[in-house]
């Protein structure tokens, strides 16, 4: 099942983000050795996980965390316009329709089949999401290990700049159009998962 919090914030301790916040911790600080806040010493937090951050999370049948995604609104700040400016040769897109696509997350506990299942079933909900609440354009960074899984996903992207060396890996700005047309994309790259989708509200409880 796909989960969709907004407004949901740390202080709120919802169980199913607080799974998130721990998987997050294991990939980005313990495996990636990201240099990025770590709250009680489990919890990977920044400032962008605030009232306006966006989650859309997969969960197994306990109701624990398998794979997520955060969105961040491009008028308020985010990370490609707040730290890394720089990946963008041109203007940073910023509108109400552009959204950012940040801290993809796949729990480790799950094997290699299951986290791509997990990935494509994230990948569908965000583009469903963004269908229906009028997104026609998601930004995101990516590492050189990241960047053939979203070319692979078959929505259309394109690079905002060159990349370049961040952290001893070669990362890029891009930027994915969204519209009508790309759930069959998806469907064509094999990629498009059909699940149920709940929106939650800020204390976990499903919104009707």
């Amino acid at each position: 099942m796909i989960q969709i919090f907004e407004g949901a914030q740390w202080a709120n301790g919802l169980p199913i983000l607080d799974g998130m916040y721990r998987d997050r911790k294991k990939i980005f600080v313990d495996l990636l050795g990201w240099d990025v806040p770590v709250v009680d010493g489990a919890y990977e937090i920044d400032q962008f996980d605030d009232e306006h951050a966006i989650y859309v999370v997969a969960t197994n049948e306990k109701g624990e965390h398998e794979g997520s995604i955060r969105l961040l609104p491009s008028r308020r700040p985010h990370v490609l316009g707040s730290i890394f400016p720089e990946l963008c040769d041109g203007a940073i897109p910023v509108g109400e329709n552009v959204f950012e696509l940040s801290r993809a997350c796949l729990s480790p506990r799950n094997r290699a089949a299951r986290r791509l299942q997990v990935r494509n079933a994230v990948t569908t909900a965000v583009v469903e999401f963004a269908l229906l609440r009028g997104i026609d354009r998601f930004t995101c960074i990516a590492d050189s290990g990241w960047l053939s899984q979203i070319l692979s996903l078959g929505w259309d992207c394109r690079p905002l700049g060159l990349p370049r060396e961040i952290a001893g890996l070669n990362t890029g700005a891009l930027v994915i159009e969204i519209d009508s047309d790309t759930p069959d994309k998806l469907r064509t790259a094999g990629t498009y998962v059909p699940m149920r989708i709940v929106h939650a509200h800020a204390d976990g409880r499903a919104a009707a």
